[in-house]
């Protein structure tokens, strides 16, 4: 509800400052789920998408290995339908849900006045058991796995959701992957974007169906595909160098509020050390093995410094998003012009152009 009310607040603010408004779109986080009931409103908390209790054991397999073996779908913690599958299992769905949906979905239904959701495909997708030739979800996998399909939303037709209050049409909303394709690439399909936020991703626009091992497949609004790598932690890991860096000065009596500046300065003050440390920044595992971790490795006497564990990191960084090019690469995708966007890039001029390079 608090969500709800800020939606509102900032529509009602924007109609203050452009009363011309004729329509309105509405993104959000993929992946997580709230449970509405008759009314439309909300009977749950919000689940996001870094609901880890998907990873927990269930019979020698977590609960996303044993709801991905048994649908056939590649499901991990965080995806909608495995959240969902949890709290079925251990009797924590509301006894008065009657549909579930994604927290932009509620948003756009709130800014309508309806009493049910009707979602995207893309973020159909981003729950899980979507099958996206036929632009639905999967009755059988849900049929598996024991979900009711009545509890899942009507997937939209088309763009337009309804009207606030007469004033502005409603479209559907989409995911913040795809929303954040079409913002940074002006909707222009012959480009491939980088984005490092907190996380980082890989998205090209495809106009027909492919599968490429080790990227996402997502339905894009209006038609065609996007191939996505997501890394986790992305933006994050210079984040929490940044962390590492400040802790130090705190062990030497020096309170820093940011070394941000201070590791900016390092990285412009030489060129790339020959021989930098080789980071592998799985901070937070990866969406299909949450469990696997970081390392630094080919460490000597020489290149045990400030200096080269920050290069590394870069190198790490970049190196994430450049395998993630390589799979669309080696699956036959033709070369595209590359957009960047996100705060990872804005901040981090020495980032951007590595990653140029790379």
């Amino acid at each position: 509800l608090a969500i709800r009310a800020t939606v509102m607040q900032a529509v009602e603010a924007l109609f203050a400052c452009y009363p011309d408004i004729r329509t309105i779109g509405v993104t959000g986080q993929m992946h997580g789920i709230v449970y509405l009931d008759a009314s439309g409103a909300p009977v749950s908390p919000l689940y996001t998408w870094q609901d880890g209790r998907g990873e927990q054991p269930r019979g020698g397999q977590t609960y996303a290995g044993y709801l991905s073996s048994l649908t056939g779908y590649p499901l991990a913690t965080g995806h909608g339908l495995v959240t969902h599958f949890y709290n079925q299992e251990h009797g924590l769905v509301p006894e008065n849900a009657a549909v579930l949906c994604t927290i932009h979905d509620y948003a756009a239904m709130s800014l309508c006045g309806l009493c049910a959701p009707c979602t995207d495909a893309g973020d159909a997708a981003s729950l899980g058991m979507f099958d996206l030739r036929a632009g639905a979800f999967d009755r059988k996998a849900l049929e598996l796995a024991g979900i009711d399909a009545a509890l899942l939303p009507r997937v939209a037709a088309g763009p337009y959701l309804g009207s606030y209050h007469s004033r502005a049409d409603v479209f559907t909303a989409i995911g913040d992957n795809q929303a954040s394709f079409l913002g940074a690439t002006g909707g222009d399909t012959n480009a491939m974007l980088v984005n490092v936020g907190t996380g980082s991703q890989f998205s090209v626009y495809v106009p027909e169906y492919m599968q490429c091992p080790g990227l996402e497949t997502r339905p894009f609004p209006g038609g065609g595909y996007l191939l996505v790598g997501a890394s986790l932690c992305g933006g994050r890991a210079y984040a929490l160098l940044e962390r590492f860096f400040r802790e130090t000065a705190r062990m030497l009596g020096i309170e820093r509020e940011s070394c941000y500046d201070d590791m900016e300065r390092l990285l412009e003050s030489a060129p790339e050390p020959a021989e930098p440390l080789r980071v592998l920044p799985l901070f937070q595992g990866t969406r299909q093995a949450p469990e696997l971790r970081g390392r630094v490795s080919g460490i000597s006497a020489e290149n045990f410094t400030p200096q080269h564990l920050l290069w590394g990191m870069m190198h790490g960084m970049a190196d994430e998003l450049h395998e993630m090019y390589q799979l669309y690469e080696d699956a036959g995708g033709e070369k595209k012009a590359l957009i960047g966007s996100g705060n990872g890039l804005r901040k981090n001029f020495v980032f951007v152009i590595y990653v140029n390079m790379t």
